[in-house]
């Protein structure tokens, strides 16, 4: 393996970062079905380490990436876009898990996490901004992280008022 050839084999997620154009809705959709895969094998413990690990490597590979660059956020890395795909689909995960509910059913959920995360990601809102203003490898990470976390509270928030209709 060339030198630099795993953080970038990891930073653009297998190449999905090199798909044009906007590279961030393709790599959030990847990570869709990888979602479903890891919460069939595992559930919401797999999901919820997952998100853990892909942070920590995505975090080393945009740092491996951008070293030495003036572009501190190539749009080929997407592995930020899967973690953060990831961290909105978390409440979707957590009440299959809790209710022992088929995952696929809450398809509306799905598409709900996968529009939110795309608007707060693209948008920049609040401390998503802020950390995408850091012009450092851990706030390449950090902004999707917010958005998704933003777009989970949005993904609740829908679920409730659906539910109480």
């Amino acid at each position: 393996m060339k030198p630099g050839a795993l953080p970038r084999l990891i930073g653009t997620v297998m190449g999905v970062g090199y798909i044009r154009p906007a590279p961030g809705t393709w790599g959030s959709l990847v990570a869709l079905p990888w979602a479903w895969l890891l919460h069939v094998v595992g559930g919401m413990p797999l999901l919820v380490l997952a998100i853990g690990v892909a942070f920590v490597m995505g975090w080393w590979a945009t740092s491996k990436m951008t070293a030495g660059s003036t572009d501190h956020d190539p749009s080929e890395i997407v592995i930020d876009e899967v973690v953060g795909q990831w961290i909105a689909l978390l409440p979707l995960a957590i009440a299959s898990w809790r209710m022992g509910i088929d995952i696929t059913v809450m398809w509306p959920g799905w598409i709900a996490a996968f529009f939110l995360f795309r608007l707060f990601d693209i948008w920049k809102p609040l401390l998503v901004g802020w950390a995408d203003r850091r012009g450092d490898p851990l706030g390449v990470m950090l902004d999707d992280v917010i958005a998704g976390v933003f777009a989970a509270i949005g993904v609740v928030v829908l679920a409730g008022l659906a539910h109480a209709v």
